[in-house]
């Protein structure tokens, strides 16, 4: 890609931006979010047409007038809000971006595809599941195995392993450097500074829509990446100090709840979190975590146990009963749950509030909302938009900082956290991880669901570990490491 341009009404998402990646590499990607990055790889997966510049792939010139022309051209990606048919079944999305597949693919033979691809990725995945029934993590395994199966020369993953352990992770290492050794070129987007260092041969870095710089991962260090990316020294993160531990605000004794499927997806699952402690939830995506926030939450039905909140039972299944009792909820899915993509910043804000300050009788203070949401997005450092532009229009940080401002807000009791950084860069998990240690420091009892263990080890006092619906161990964060947590998520013991 050389001297790309791409320009939207009232901002230059690309400036005279060059990128390259070489035959046999791994070349990754960084820069904060609303740096450019995505709609660098929009424009080369045929997404978005660039307003100057030109594309090369193997040398020649290339015309991409839609993503039909770049897989024709051998260019495939796994996107951080997914590309697929909810209604149809993991075998099928796969086969319909299979090139290779006959027009007419038995069943049973699609799902047998399936089967092998998930197995050599290290991927485990229901190849005869609906999407609609997957977490976030197993959709993004799909991708992953699309853009394999697809047969891309030039493969863009972006952020892989955000809902893997570190043994599958190593796993999908070991599969892209033998993609790298037989001729296929990878570009990595993550904001995992060890992985880029790990697994990257060259990196580049975007800051403001323009190319800053592209350095070998030999030849630089990871607070020097960071330093690049923020245009700031960063300094590097430290293990939160744990602080005064009060009584149990949270509490769920014997949890069971039915998944989207109708089998059981939480299986007798008790624990407690007491204001000022922040109590990790570690596992691989798919084992009932998202389930387990949902029931806290009350937007799933339990099936047994109860919730309390300051030792009084929540209504279950009724979110209206969480809010009141100060159960705040920040879904892993901030785009499609966390936010309504539509409706303004300053209507997203208020979303949880509306009854209160911001009304009067049946009718909404418009000018107060306005006022109240351009105060959030002031403290918040939202940036890219005002309080009237659609929530859709901000970026993955920004947008997840809408959320936080609303629940935060709120002055909560409890706060139910699932992937909290999922997606963002250096600089924006650096501000999130920022409001999470403040509310665990104002008294907040903070429930942590996350697959980044780092994350975890950084955040928690404590990490209770979950496989297949039920909890099979918890460890001090202080004294815990990697590789057992990680063998816990994995169901061995």
């Amino acid at each position: 890609m050389r001297g790309v341009t791409k320009r939207f009404p009232g901002v230059v998402a690309n400036d005279d931006v060059s990128f390259e990646v070489a035959r046999g590499e791994v070349h990754a990607l960084l820069g904060e979010n609303g740096a450019g990055k995505t709609t660098l790889m929009n424009v080369l997966t045929g997404l978005y047409r660039p307003d100057e510049g030109k594309i090369e792939v193997g040398g020649r010139p290339v015309e991409l007038h839609s993503p039909r022309d770049a897989i024709a051209a051998g260019i495939g990606m796994v996107h951080q809000h997914f590309r697929l048919v909810e209604t149809l079944t993991v075998a099928e999305n796969i086969a319909l971006a299979d090139r290779q597949a006959p027009f007419l693919l038995r069943g049973r033979e699609a799902e047998r595809q399936v089967e092998l691809t998930a197995e050599a990725l290290h991927m485990p995945v229901d190849p005869g599941a609906k999407i609609w029934q997957l977490s976030v993590g197993e959709q993004q395994r799909v991708e992953i195995m699309k853009a394999v199966r697809s047969g891309s020369r030039v493969l863009i993953l972006d952020e892989p392993t955000a809902v893997l352990t570190p043994q599958e992770a190593q796993a999908l290492f070991r599969t892209l450097r033998v993609m790298a050794a037989e001729g296929h070129s990878v570009v990595v987007i993550t904001h995992k500074l060890h992985e880029v260092m790990e697994v990257a041969d060259r990196v580049t870095v975007l800051r403001g829509g323009r190319s800053i710089a592209t350095v070998r991962t030999s030849e630089v260090t990871r607070n020097e990446l960071a330093s690049l990316m923020v245009g700031r020294d960063v300094e590097p993160e430290r293990r939160r100090e744990p602080g005064e531990i009060g009584e149990v605000v949270l509490e769920a004794r014997g949890l069971s709840a039915r998944g989207d499927r109708g089998v059981d997806a939480l299986r007798d699952v008790s624990f407690s979190v007491r204001a000022g402690e922040v109590l990790g939830v570690a596992g691989v995506a798919g084992n009932g975590q998202r389930e387990l926030a949902e029931v806290l939450t009350g937007l799933r039905p339990a099936s047994a146990g109860v919730v309390e909140v300051d030792g009084k039972r929540l209504r279950d299944g009724d979110p209206r009963a969480a809010i009141r009792a100060g159960v705040a909820h920040v879904p892993e899915d901030r785009l499609r749950t966390g936010v309504a993509p539509s409706l303004s910043i300053a209507s997203n804000v208020v979303l949880k509030s509306y009854r209160g300050e911001v009304s009067r009788g049946p009718f909404l203070l418009l000018r107060r909302i306005a006022a109240r949401a351009a105060d959030l997005i002031r403290r918040y450092d939202v940036r890219g938009a005002g309080p009237h532009a659609p929530a859709r229009l901000l970026s993955g940080g920004n947008l997840q900082k809408v959320v936080l401002a609303r629940e935060f807000s709120s002055r909560p009791k409890a706060l139910v956290v699932a992937a909290p950084t999922r997606g963002l860069d250096v600089g924006a998990i650096e501000t999130v991880h920022g409001y999470l240690r403040d509310a665990a420091a104002e008294g907040v009892a903070v429930l942590l669901v996350s697959e980044d263990l780092d994350e975890l080890l950084t955040l928690a006092d404590r990490i209770v570990v979950m496989y297949e619906g039920a909890i099979v161990g918890e460890v001090d964060a202080r004294a815990a490491s990697v590789e057992e947590i990680g063998l816990l998520m994995a169901g061995v013991a």
